[in-house]
């Protein structure tokens, strides 16, 4: 653990979109608290504007696994990209915690309903989160997945985002039987309030949920 009296988290971005970025940090503005541990959010510079593909998501694993190796400033590390990409290579990389946004976010969910439902991206993101999902030994706990069909940059900027965020959530809920619904993307941030609102059942942002898993790995270690 590190000298400095105030414990540091590291939020990174995986994909180069800066407006994703900033919609982390205000998203994670409501977890931080006085005196509790500093939150910088950064953007992986050498990631593809957005992680939409396994391709994307393999790309990014070695040059994370680097940025986790070197950085001895900080305490805890958060992927956030609901991939996890390059996880357990992370792991491996440092001694200090590294939480990836999918698992948080399906562990804070299954403490939040019976079943839960995920909000994709993209039709193509679903094959590859619920091959995770199988490796994780949940799959019996998913309601189901249903996608957007926007892009990572249309998520985090496009002003039509939230309504097809509405759409999609009262499909999972109304039809598929969640009863608490997980954002699948880091871009979607902004939207949790009222996306919250609009389906009257939990949502989870998994950011939030992964950094207040090293909040608690930090503070109380």
């Amino acid at each position: 653990m590190l000298a400095h009296n105030r414990r540091r988290i590291l939020v990174v971005n995986p994909n180069s979109n800066e407006v994703v970025t900033r919609g982390l940090e205000a998203a994670l503005a409501a977890v931080a608290f006085q005196d509790g541990p500093e939150i910088i959010c950064e953007t992986l510079k050498e990631g593809p504007l957005g992680i939409e593909s396994q391709a994307h998501v393999d790309s990014v694993a070695g040059p994370l696994r680097t940025l986790v190796g070197r950085r001895d400033d900080v305490d805890a590390f958060v992927i956030a990209c609901y991939s996890d990409p390059g996880l357990a290579g992370c792991r491996e990389a440092t001694a200090r915690p590294v939480f990836g946004i999918n698992e948080a976010g399906v562990l804070t969910a299954l403490a939040r309903g019976e079943r839960f439902g995920v909000i994709a991206i993209a039709q193509t993101s679903i094959r590859r989160h619920l091959r995770y999902l199988r490796q994780l030994g949940l799959t019996e706990r998913l309601a189901g997945e249903r996608a957007l069909n926007m892009s990572v940059a249309e998520t985090a900027a496009d002003a039509g985002a939230l309504a097809r965020m509405i759409a999609v959530g009262k499909e999972l809920t109304d039809h598929d039987g969640a009863d608490v619904i997980i954002m699948g993307c880091a871009g979607m941030a902004r939207h949790r309030a009222p996306l919250a609102a609009a389906l009257g059942v939990s949502v989870i942002d998994p950011t939030q949920a992964a950094v207040a898993m090293a909040i608690g790995a930090v503070q109380f270690a």
